[in-house]
């Protein structure tokens, strides 16, 4: 029989790369979304749902079928708006967990957060008590304690990946890679800061491969995983290598000053992706950026 999967947020920038892989491998898919997805990462044979998760009676309408895997992609993007932050992040998932306590699932993968540790000091480890220091990162981290918590009173079958700075084709333009490429590629002028900050930056690509070897992975129930390169690097080297790469743009470094409690590095301790999930990144820098301006190029064109 084939394998079925659910994929909450599948209209996302993550959930469309994960859906594609997985129309790849002949999988049923469902993506439970609040909105439409895009033109651009509508996918054929994708059976699209809609639905507030954060409205529990609401979810349990829409949910009917039995699925092998749910992997909960969902979020909201505006973290300024505190209460539909919270709701997406913890309520949202609180009612998905309960949902699925009730179904036989093999696994329930929850994308986590580089941002539920906080201003802890680089490398950051999964066993670190995490001080969140934003909305986001608190709502991230309340969840995973939800469900570790129910993993462990009642065996729900859940992992939590902890992603550093994903990036890739068809993400939104909002982010500082696309906004990189897309300013370069217009030859307009790109305000940033003094550029000195070093972070860890992952290729979609190679977070659909540790997505999808969680999903049978037994030594993963119940774990934090963080996932990145552990080989952070300047966003100042980023900006540069991308302007030579494309030929346009105008950097205009030091004009975005930096948050007083911003850290300088940030990247992740990996024992437990390399341990448990037998996992590490693939896509260098280099090869992940050319296929990333080559998508926006096509886009723009």
């Amino acid at each position: 029989m084939k394998k079925k999967i659910l994929i909450v947020g599948g209209t996302g920038f993550i959930g469309y790369h994960l859906a594609k892989r997985c129309l790849e491998l002949n999988w049923e898919i469902r993506s439970l979304s609040l909105k439409k997805p895009k033109k651009t990462r509508r996918l054929k044979r994708v059976k699209y749902l809609y639905c507030d998760i954060s409205k529990n009676k609401y979810l349990e309408k829409i949910i009917k079928e039995d699925f092998n895997y749910v992997v909960n992609l969902s979020g909201y993007i505006d973290h300024n708006d505190k209460k539909k932050a919270y709701n997406t992040h913890f309520l949202g998932v609180k009612n998905l967990a309960n949902l699925f306590l009730k179904k036989n699932i093999n696994t329930f993968i929850q994308m986590g957060s580089s941002a539920e540790y906080g201003s802890i000091k680089s490398p950051q480890k999964e066993k670190f008590k995490c001080k969140p220091q934003m909305i986001y990162g608190k709502s991230k981290l309340k969840a995973t304690k939800f469900l570790t918590d129910l993993f462990k009173e009642k065996k729900f079958p859940v992992t939590i990946l902890r992603p550093y700075q994903v990036y890739g084709p068809k993400q939104k333009t909002d982010r500082f890679i696309p906004l990189l490429i897309n300013a370069c590629i217009k030859d307009i002028k790109f305000i940033a800061s003094h550029g000195k900050q070093k972070r860890d930056f992952l290729y979609v690509d190679d977070l659909i491969s540790a997505i999808l070897k969680s999903l049978n992975n037994i030594k993963c129930k119940g774990k934090i995983i963080n996932l990145g390169t552990g080989k952070p690097i300047t966003l100042l080297k980023i900006m540069k290598t991308v302007r030579k790469k494309i030929g346009g743009g105008e950097l205009l470094l030091g004009k975005i000053k930096l948050r007083v409690d911003e850290p300088m590095v940030i990247f992740p301790e990996l024992k437990n992706s390399t341990k448990l999930l037998n996992w590490k990144s693939k896509v260098g820098f280099n090869a992940g950026i050319n296929n990333t301006i080559k998508e926006y190029k096509k886009k723009i064109s």
